[in-house]
């Protein structure tokens, strides 16, 4: 598995996913919306700590900086 998530692609996946809990706690949010935000807020969080998301496999995209840049 390799890493393609970068450190700019973490910090925005974790903003989102502490934005989403905000609306849900404050009530913004609540019912489906909720439950389907929370799980995909839940996997950004996940794969930003992985530092790995399968869905830019097959797009071939990377967002980490090259070695030795």
């Amino acid at each position: 598995m390799r890493k393609n998530i970068g450190l700019i692609d973490k910090i925005i996946r974790i903003a989102v996913a502490i934005f989403v809990a905000i609306l849900y706690f404050i009530g913004t949010i609540n019912g489906t919306i909720a439950l389907v935000l929370g799980v995909f807020a839940l996997i950004m969080i996940f794969t930003s700590f992985l530092s790995f998301c399968p869905l830019y496999l097959p797009f071939g995209i990377n967002t980490r900086k090259k070695a030795g840049k």
